[in-house]
């Protein structure tokens, strides 16, 4: 679980910005997507973690916004497996981040909507403030979350708000079981090598290139190759053959979350179609 580390302040000095991998020509009369650059607009930093305020395709701008990071950034803890967190008073502080990584104001939740690491790794976020509000106070836009399942290859970007850096590379690949420690994540996202995060990059919005919409949020990689312990998640495939993949790192799908948000930016877990943990 990618918390801040001593290690990581050393580990950004060393690395440098991460470069896209070279990608396959398109086949022949298919066009190739149109990438446009990723900044750190809409992003924000916890003093833990990184997240971003988020919005769904059916939601309002008067609707009160969400920022959106892992459910193992929560204040109050890790969520214990099976442990589903709903409604949850807050006042959690963001750091509300422009395109240059200038913070331009301090966002406030009142509540936390939805938290949890079970299937996956997300905390919800319900603020004080409308995108409205925030748009109109500091020109910036939330991002939008896709409601479908990304595509394998995708060129995206990891927004780390609490480091103010960008990592770009591809989504590799997709893993039926990632497990870590006492917690197991279905389907996950695999980056390729290119995306070398660091602690304090969990939360980041992982951001498709093609479109500018939230896909996965980050939230982990295998630091040492050691097998399925904390700091080093393994992948399990549906025979239970076990991967240990040193260096490498993963995300969470988010395509999932709007399904169990309705009118107002209301969770609401009983809608058809959504399929989050319940508490």
């Amino acid at each position: 679980m990618r918390k801040p580390l001593v290690a990581a302040l050393f580990a950004l000095v060393l690395a440098g910005a991460g470069a896209a991998p070279a990608v396959a020509a398109p086949a022949p009369h298919a066009a190739a997507p149109t990438l446009q650059a990723v900044s750190l607009a809409g992003t924000v930093a916890l003093s833990n973690c990184s997240g971003s305020v988020i919005r769904f395709p059916n939601s309002a701008d008067s609707d009160p916004a969400l920022v959106l990071s892992n459910g193992h950034c929560l204040e109050t803890g890790f969520p214990d497996p099976g442990e589903v967190i709903v409604g949850q008073s807050s006042s959690r502080t963001f750091g509300l981040l422009n395109s240059s990584g200038t913070r331009v104001a301090t966002l406030r939740a009142s509540k936390v909507a939805y938290s949890t690491m079970t299937d996956t790794d997300i905390t919800i976020y319900q603020l004080t403030s409308t995108y409205a509000t925030i748009k109109n106070s500091y020109g910036i836009s939330a991002l939008t979350v896709q409601d479908t399942h990304p595509v394998a290859g995708t060129a995206i970007t990891v927004a780390s708000g609490y480091w103010k850096r960008l990592y770009s590379c591809n989504i590799d690949g997709f893993v039926y079981r990632l497990k870590e420690g006492d917690w197991t994540w279905k389907d996950s996202v695999r980056y390729t090598s290119a995306c070398q995060t660091i602690g304090g990059t969990s939360g980041s919005p992982v951001v498709d290139q093609s479109t500018g919409k939230v896909v996965a949020v980050n939230n982990t990689g295998n630091e040492d190759g050691e097998r399925c312990t904390v700091d080093n998640p393994c992948e399990v495939d549906a025979n239970g053959t076990v991967t240990v993949r040193q260096g490498i790192n993963y995300a969470e799908e988010t395509y999932q979350i709007p399904a169990c948000f309705t009118t107002g930016n209301k969770l609401d877990l009983s809608l058809s179609g959504c399929v989050l943990p319940k508490p």
